[in-house]
C-alpha cells in the first residue's frame, strides 16, 4: 500500500506566551522542539495509521527568533519512507499578528519509526510522489541519510586514525596535548 504526501500533511499554530519565553524574553528554543516533535508524531502516526516514536532529529537550526504575541504555525509532511520508518519534515513560521510580517524561524527534519502494539517496529505504506518539490524532498533525505552513515563509518571510533587529522586541526582554534601513550 502507497500513501500521497498530502494524505498526511499537519498543519498546527499556537499563539507564543509570556510562559513559553526564556531569560532574554524569546520563545525557548525547547518548547519550540517540543512542538515539532508533537507535529512530527503528528503526522508520521497519520501516514502510518500507528504509534510512532522519534529516532533521530535532523538539522535544528534555529533561523530566526519568534517573539511572544506571534503565532507560529509549523507545517509537517512525510519527505522519506523506508521499511519502517519515515522522514517528517518540518517547517516553523512566525506572524507577527498585528502588522502580518511573517518569518521563517526553522526547517528540521525527524525520522520517526512505526511500532505496533507489542512494541516492535512493523512495515510503514510506501510513498506516492506527485511533484517534482516531493521528489526533491525525498532524494534530499537519501542523501542526507548517506552523508551521515559515512560520518559515522569515517569517525568509528575502532577505526579511527587521529593522525590522519592532527594536520587539519592546525586551522582551528584547538590547542592539542595529548599524552605520549595515546
Amino acid at each position: 500500500m502507497h500513501k500521497t504526501v498530502d494524505s498526511s500533511r499537519v498543519s498546527i499554530s499556537q499563539l507564543m506566551q509570556p510562559s513559553h519565553s526564556n531569560f532574554s524574553g524569546k520563545i525557548h528554543g525547547g518548547y519550540i522542539l517540543n512542538l515539532m516533535d508533537q507535529i512530527a508524531f503528528a503526522c508520521a502516526s497519520k501516514h502510518s495509521g500507528a504509534y510512532c516514536v522519534t529516532a533521530s532529529v535532523d538539522t535544528v537550526d534555529f533561523i530566526n527568533p519568534i517573539e511572544v504575541g506571534d503565532l507560529v504555525t509549523m507545517k509537517a509532511s512525510v519527505n522519506y519512507v523506508g521499511r519502517t520508518s519515515m522522514v517528517v519534515g518540518i517547517r516553523v513560521e512566525s506572524e507577527h499578528i498585528q502588522s502580518g510580517n511573517k518569518k521563517h524561524c526553522n526547517s528540521s527534519y525527524f525520522t520517526m519509526v512505526a511500532k505496533g502494539e507489542n512494541g516492535k517496529s512493523i512495515e510503514v505504506p510506501g510513498l506516492i510522489l506527485n511533484d517534482k518539490t516531493e521528489v526533491l524532498r525525498f532524494l534530499k533525505a537519501i542523501k542526507r541519510a548517506s552523508t551521515k552513515k559515512a560520518r559515522q563509518q569515517e569517525f568509528n571510533h575502532a577505526t579511527f586514525t587521529l593522525e590522519n587529522y592532527l594536520e587539519q586541526l592546525k586551522n582551528y582554534r584547538v590547542k592539542i596535548e595529548l599524552p605520549t601513550d595515546y
